[in-house]
């Protein structure tokens, strides 16, 4: 097989993706919050690692099919890998508007939410320096938000205004908000 075939197979998935991925998009997200162009995503590298591992599996696959063993699971595992990476990246997302946000995740049935509803925020910085906001909401659950994430920012300025003004709080009286340190809600209470 020649590095040529190699690229017309990587072309061929990587297109088909794109075109998933716009399938899917309309299919299957056809709230108002998901019309509304804001959203926060996974980063796009979870999507091309995901196409990149599933292809090398099942390119493993092929060549060990019938003769090695080794190339044979080994490929199947890095095609699961792949395929989980591309599921998470196409399946998870907060889409939002002015009013509320809706909560998606892959095998999960989505959950909207308005900005009243949280409750409270921790803060958490991981290592490599990544910050981790995790926002506590009303029904109990957590919803958890990096900043590595694509549009984490925008939309934690935007549930800021919608809390404020959907719990008639001035934003001027909320001691704790300070988006330079990532704060934008009310901490808990450490006891």
């Amino acid at each position: 097989m020649g590095v040529f075939s190699i690229l017309v197979i990587a072309v061929l998935v990587f297109g088909l993706c794109f075109l998933a991925d716009k399938g899917f998009s309309r299919l299957f997200r056809s709230k108002v919050q998901h019309r509304s162009g804001l959203a926060v995503r996974a980063n796009k590298r979870y999507g091309s690692f995901g196409v990149i591992l599933l292809v090398l599996g099942i390119l493993s696959v092929c060549l060990g099919f019938g003769s090695d063993r080794v190339l044979l699971f080994g490929g199947g595992m890095v095609a699961v890998m792949g395929a989980w990476l591309l599921g998470y990246y196409l399946g998870f997302g907060i889409f939002y508007d002015q009013e509320s946000f809706l909560v998606c995740a892959f095998g999960k049935k989505s959950r909207l939410y308005r900005y009243e509803d949280i409750q409270g925020q921790s803060l958490y910085v991981v290592t490599g320096g990544n910050t981790v906001i995790e926002l506590q909401l009303s029904d109990g659950t957590a919803l958890t938000l990096s900043a590595a994430m694509e549009g984490t920012f925008p939309f934690l300025d935007m549930a800021f205004a919608g809390w404020c003004r959907q719990t008639g709080t001035n934003p001027e009286s909320c001691s704790f908000h300070d988006p330079s340190r990532s704060w934008w809600f009310p901490h808990p209470e450490v006891e």
